[in-house]
């Protein structure tokens, strides 16, 4: 018998059959050959404060290199949840609450994994971040998609409330919200606690954006009613906060029974997150200036590439929060959302994302997204190029 017939790869039933190459990485290739600017992918081009760096540099250099506890570096969840608590009101148990995790991705497949058991279905409001699925469907889970409503990106609890049932286990719900720039409402927050009140939904709240919050507006989190908070896993990110995406940090908040189940999925998928990064983290955020300024600092890039976009045939959309900005591509062109982002990248030099990529049935509403966390020159060069349509 020849060698080679002994030389071969089993085959493998793909537990994702349906995830392919992400459109992220699709317009990021094109981007790169077509030398167009990147306002696709979600991340910034400029660099983080040097402080940071420097309280990071500072503690490897102090030998804090090893294993940190498996929850994260205290002093870290101490400012975590002294913060939490100065703008939303809620104290959480900085030993028992608050988990220290690599990213918000991981977060957030951690917490699905936690507590969807196979047969449990799983909420998710669409247009949604694209890990929100699949994440469900690795944990046995049932996705139901509840589409928020068309054009305006809200809520529809009525159809929310239609969706729940007793085998529904968990919500998903993102605010400020990637893909549409929308942020919800007091009232939209009173409305979803009183919904899940009478039953035994958990809430996943996924808050990244929790700091790009324009016009005056206040970030709702969960952390601010009770009610929710008390049933809520609430996910936030130091890469979007402080401009550093590549460093993968972030945190759950959770009552100290789901945190708890938490803490054994994390354990043995990452057991724990870089010790420098989490020492550094900790020193800078002593001074509450990066965070509480990062709302005017993106709505001034906001404004600025509103008010070039204006000159150009494509309408805007709202852009309440998060460091996006969603216009309607009706007046410029026929194509559909995903040949027009070709198109758009092509021919004109600019990269944007299809929002049908955020919907499981690619629903096409003429509407593409754009990131503005650039630089000016960044954002003014691609103003120049849009100029043409």
């Amino acid at each position: 018998m020849s060698s080679d017939l002994l030389v071969r790869t089993p085959a493998v039933q793909s537990k994702l059959p349906a995830v392919g190459t992400t459109i992220f990485t699709v317009m990021s290739a094109l981007a790169a050959e077509k030398g167009a600017v990147n306002l696709g992918q979600g991340f910034p081009d400029f660099d983080c404060d040097p402080r940071l760096v420097g309280a990071v540099t500072q503690a490897m250099t102090r030998g804090l290199n090893q294993y940190p506890p498996m929850t994260g570096v205290p002093a870290l969840r101490e400012a975590v949840a002294a913060k939490v608590q100065a703008l939303h009101g809620h104290r959480y148990d900085a030993g028992s609450e608050i988990t220290i995790t690599a990213g918000a991705t991981q977060a957030i497949i951690t917490a699905i994994l936690a507590v969807v058991r196979p047969g449990d279905e799983v909420i998710v409001l669409e247009p949604c971040y694209d890990s929100y699925v699949p994440n469900i469907e690795l944990a046995g889970g049932t996705v139901v998609r509840v589409p928020l409503t068309p054009g305006s990106f809200r809520p529809d609890f009525d159809r929310i409330a239609a969706a729940i049932n007793g085998r529904t286990r968990a919500l998903l719900i993102n605010t400020p919200h990637n893909p549409s720039a929308t942020v919800w409402t007091r009232e939209e927050m009173l409305r979803l606690s009183q919904l899940l009140a009478p039953t035994e939904v958990l809430l996943i709240s996924d808050e990244v954006y929790e700091h790009m919050v324009f016009d005056g507006q206040a970030h709702q989190s969960a952390a601010r009613f009770p009610g929710l908070a008390a049933r809520a896993f609430i996910v936030s990110s130091f890469g979007k906060t402080y401009h550093v995406t590549g460093w993968k940090v972030g945190f759950v908040a959770a009552p100290a029974p789901l945190s708890a189940e938490f803490r054994k999925v994390h354990q043995f998928n990452v057991f724990t997150v870089n010790t420098p990064v989490q020492h550094g983290l900790a020193q800078y955020m002593a001074d509450p200036a990066p965070y509480r300024d990062l709302p005017a600092f993106y709505q001034r890039k906001r404004d600025l590439f509103r008010e070039g976009l204006a000159r150009t045939r494509l309408r805007l959309l709202p852009s309440e929060g998060s460091y996006f900005q969603c216009v309607d591509i009706s007046g410029v062109s026929d194509l559909a959302e995903d040949a027009f982002c070709q198109w758009l990248t092509s021919e004109i030099g600019v990269a944007a994302i299809p929002l049908s990529a955020f919907y499981g049935d690619g629903f096409d509403q003429r509407v593409v997204r754009f990131c503005f966390a650039k630089k000016d020159e960044t954002l003014r060069l691609a103003l120049e190029r849009l100029a043409r349509l």
